[in-house]
């Protein structure tokens, strides 16, 4: 009976091990996410779906701010600047995230927008990322990003 129950706990102890071996180490891309490119910050293929499309936006804001002298109100303005589609501008459902746009009116200019992506869950393949007209990303993995959030390498 000893050398069952010693069998039993060897097994658990083997199991528990395995599953903390592949379980994704905090700050690290999950292990079946294949980087798209040299310094890729993404740990999943959501979160690189969300930055890709946090760079089209903001792309085109610097386009349209050249152009017009100041930057778009809403992302429906910047449909046809740079590679933003219509459809990109009109929906805010990102698959596992929500875009968030919103102008600033506040400030020595009153020129500039906050621009948001929010997973529909917070995990550690899915942060949370925030980006201003500065154009850093910043994330952050255990609330909504900020301004103070870190910035994405």
């Amino acid at each position: 009976m000893r050398r069952y129950f010693a069998g039993i706990l060897a097994f658990g102890m083997m199991a528990a091990g395995l599953a903390m071996a592949q379980a994704p180490i905090a700050g690290q891309p999950a292990a079946g996410y294949q980087p798209k490119f040299a310094g890729d910050p993404a740990r999943s293929e959501a979160e690189a779906q969300a930055l890709g499309y946090m760079r089209v936006v903001l792309r085109a804001e610097n386009t349209y701010k050249k152009r017009h002298n100041k930057y778009a109100e809403s992302l429906e303005a910047l449909a046809g600047t740079g590679s933003l589609t219509k459809r990109m501008a009109r929906s805010t459902d990102r698959g596992d995230y929500t875009a968030s746009f919103h102008p600033k009116h506040e400030g020595p200019d009153h020129d500039g927008f906050v621009l948001t992506m929010t997973p529909k869950q917070l995990d550690n393949e899915h942060r949370s990322f925030y980006a201003e007209e500065d154009g850093a990303i910043h994330a952050d993995e255990q609330k909504a990003a900020d301004l103070d959030s870190p910035k994405v390498k």
